[in-house]
């Protein structure tokens, strides 16, 4: 007898089964030969040979023999009866066990297990009609006379687990294992009804997205054939489409953009959203999202365009020449965040657009004077009415590119109010750490600023917050000397009032004497932006006599401002002729540049009271208080007049607030001469804070302060040891009218002028 194990099929007695020959082979020690004897065991789990155990079997198998073994290798195998197993010996090539047939219950009458087979082969007739291999199916179903045979024959189709095929043929009962296999052919058969059924609607609806693309397809070509031939006719849709796909924007921007897109499309034109959401569009597919090819940048070149549109500005112009460098060095934007601070008119914003021209990048400038809501910075939302994207990105979008030099104007003037902070909003703009996905409210996507050179500009630092400040490199643009002004006249303002005017180049012709005249006598300033407007005016009076007689070529002399340009417009103090004691001259720092500033002190009978005038703040106040103990300091002897006399110090131009420390070794010279009673040599001036200690410690602004001394006529500059570094910043045309004293300590300044 041949024992072999079967795995995952319906085993039922009295049914005939099919297989090959090698399907008995690899059990059997002997050739396989007709009306030998089989018993079939039912493996719990599938399992390789070598893996056999005993326990891996169930108790009931099927007992069978060989009905016939044909020609061509088949076998056809008769089962008899269910048995019970057991005593299950594996060997290397085949297994031995024990069998028992197993009793049942014979509880199902055979005219209802007909009857009830009879409609189950009715139903299935039915069911294999839906199909084209029904006729063949047909054939086979007629010829199942049990419904035994049915079931082992779909077997390997029927939704069951190996553990309910065995359940059938280990149920005793014959009612019991009828019912089990009715259910397991009807569930066949309902269940593939429900797999058709899904699968048809899958492929219907398949089918209406393919037809509904094809569809579109169609319409979007036809459609392009329309607006090809009517171009002024595109619908909003469309265009948008278009521009979304051609902008190169990343993928969130564009999920963004088609999702608004979508939007729009389902809002029709007459949709009150529509407008907002086709701004949003405009707006997204305006602004540049490709990579910008890098280009090559010569040093050279940028140099020559620095020089050729900016008179002066030696180490501003080398500083923006290392930063150019670094560029060209690393293939991208890089370096420091430039602030540019200085007095109005001193070329701050026009040199952006230098820097512009000599990268060969757009240029975009960006006001920020008066700024007080972070949304401007920011952008609003979306959510709001008249929502707008913030002044950064429409700057962005005005330069067309995605690396422009973007100048930030007025940065000290930012202010701040409960609509938020725009200078806090800045410092993510700023930041070459975080600016790479700055997101605008408006947009409500990253856009990378990391590309963008970005150049601000203030008169001041002071009303700038601390952080934002530390996210820049300040540099200092200080003002121009007379002949640096007269430089810029002559080769830039000049040639520019005379072309704005329709004056010819050759028919007019100024002076030196005159221009020196204009800047010295017409303008108070650090910049040139009032000498400007001087050049302006005379082009426009000389304009008028032009017209009046064409051919006429005009020069202007110093003589003929008076009736062009009308009376002198400033009186610069100038050097004294004669001084007495008490009185010093002293430099000071203002927004249009440097001035020379008097110190003059009188005693006269009195209780000891001081009283200060010329609207002075506080800072020199204090200066006042530590110039007379300093005074007393060295002075006891002579400083005991001042117990009964009054001390007035006051300092001309009493309409202008002063202020700051500056004045400190001025005020302990001008005291001290005024108790000693010796007058200071007029051709001196001074400038430096003064300690209590007696130091003469550092003061700003020493450039323009120089340039106020030589200006007035000045011989003699005492200014602060500390800040002897400082006068590599100073022309040489200053320096070389000067002489330059650096002092220490304030016994110095009055060993030097005053005595011991």
């Amino acid at each position: 007898m041949i024992v072999r194990p079967m795995f995952n099929l319906v085993l039922l007695p009295d049914v005939n089964y099919y297989f090959k020959n090698d399907f008995l082979k690899d059990w059997s020690l002997f050739p396989i030969e007709e009306k030998e004897e089989i018993l079939f065991l039912v493996l719990r789990e599938n399992k390789p040979r070598a893996e056999l155990q005993p326990d891996d079997f169930y108790p009931v198998g099927v007992s069978a023999k060989i009905e016939t073994v044909e020609e061509d290798g088949n076998l056809r195998i008769h089962t008899l009866e269910r048995v019970n197993v057991s005593c299950i010996e594996i060997h290397d090539g085949y297994i031995e066990a024990k069998s028992c047939v197993r009793a049942g219950v014979n509880d199902l009458p055979q005219e209802e297990a007909s009857e009830r087979f009879g409609k189950l082969q009715k139903i299935l007739l039915q069911f294999v009609q839906r199909y084209q291999w029904g006729m063949w199916a047909r054939s086979y179903i007629l010829q199942w006379t049990t419904l035994s045979e049915a079931v082992c024959t779909l077997t390997e189709y029927l939704s069951l687990s190996p553990d309910e095929k065995y359940q059938i043929l280990a149920a005793d009962s014959e009612k019991e294992r009828f019912d089990l296999m009715e259910h397991a052919i009807m569930e066949l058969v309902e269940v593939t009804k429900v797999s058709d059924e899904a699968q048809t609607a899958q492929k219907d609806n398949q089918e209406l997205i393919y037809r509904e693309a094809a569809i579109k397809k169609q319409i979007g070509y036809l459609q392009q054939e329309l607006d090809e031939m009517h171009p002024e006719n595109i619908s909003d849709v469309q265009m948008f489409e278009k521009k979304i796909a051609e902008s190169g924007m990343n993928e969130t921007a564009e999920k963004e953009a088609m999702k608004v897109l979508g939007r729009m499309r389902q809002e029709g034109q007459d949709g009150h959203e529509y407008g907002m959401l086709y701004d949003y569009l405009d707006f997204v597919t305006s602004l540049s999202w490709k990579e910008p090819k890098p280009s090559s940048i010569d040093l050279e070149e940028a140099a020559r365009i620095l020089d050729e549109d900016h008179y002066g500005l030696k180490k501003i112009k080398e500083r923006i020449i290392q930063q150019i460098a670094v560029m060209a060095l690393n293939k991208k934007q890089s370096g420091s965040i430039l602030l540019f601070t200085g007095a109005p008119g001193t070329g701050k914003t026009s040199i952006g657009q230098s820097i512009a021209k000599a990268l060969g990048r757009a240029y975009a400038r960006i006001s920020l004077g008066g700024i007080r809501d972070e949304a401007e910075i920011r952008g609003h939302r979306r959510t709001y009415i008249g929502a707008m994207p913030g002044r950064i990105m429409e700057g962005i979008k005005r330069s067309g590119t995605s690396n422009p030099v973007v100048v930030l104007d007025e940065v000290d003037k930012l202010t701040r109010d409960y609509n938020g902070d725009p200078a806090s909003a800045l410092l993510e703009v700023l930041d070459p750490e975080q600016n790479h996905t700055f997101t605008d409210h408006y947009l409500n996507v990253p856009y990378d600023l990391s590309k963008v050179f970005f150049v601000c500009t203030a008169n001041t630092t002071d009303t700038i917050p601390e952080p934002l400040l530390n996210r820049m490199e300040v540099i200092s643009f200080n003002g121009y000397t007379e002949v640096e002004k007269l430089q810029i006249a002559r080769r830039h303002l000049i040639p520019k009032a005379m072309d704005a005017m329709g004056i010819p180049e050759k028919q007019l012709d100024i002076k030196e004497e005159a221009l020196r005249k204009i800047i010295t006598d017409y303008t108070m300033e650090s910049g040139v932006r009032g000498l400007k407007k001087q050049i302006d005016a005379l082009c426009r009076a000389l304009a008028v006599r032009l017209v009046q007689q064409p051919a006429k070529r005009l020069t202007v002399r110093e003589a003929d401002l008076h009736a062009l340009l009308g009376r002198k417009q400033l009186h610069h103090d100038m050097r004294l002729t004669e001084a007495d004691p008490g009185i010093v001259t002293g430099l000071a720092w203002t927004s249009a540049g440097g001035e020379i500033l008097y110190i003059e002190s009188r005693l006269m009978k009195g209780e000891g009271k001081v009283t200060i005038t010329g609207q002075l703040g506080d800072v020199m106040k204090e200066s006042v208080q530590i110039a007379i103990s300093l005074v007393k300091i060295y002075y006891p002897d002579e400083t005991k007049v001042l117990e009964d006399h009054d001390l007035h110090i006051h300092i001309p131009a009493g309409a202008i607030p002063k202020d700051g420390p500056s004045a400190g070794i001025t005020l302990v010279t001008a005291l001290a001469s005024l108790v000693k009673e010796k007058v200071v040599p007029t051709e001196y001036a001074m400038t430096g804070e003064v300690s209590l200690r007696g130091y003469v410690l550092p003061i700003g602004g020493l450039t323009e302060k120089l340039m106020a001394a030589q200006r007035a006529g000045i011989e003699k500059v005492l200014i602060p040891e500390e800040n002897v570094e400082d006068l590599e910043d100073v022309p040489e045309e200053v320096k070389e009218k000067l002489t330059i004293v650096p002092v220490k300590r304030i016994r110095d300044v009055l060993d030097l002028l005053i005595g011991k």
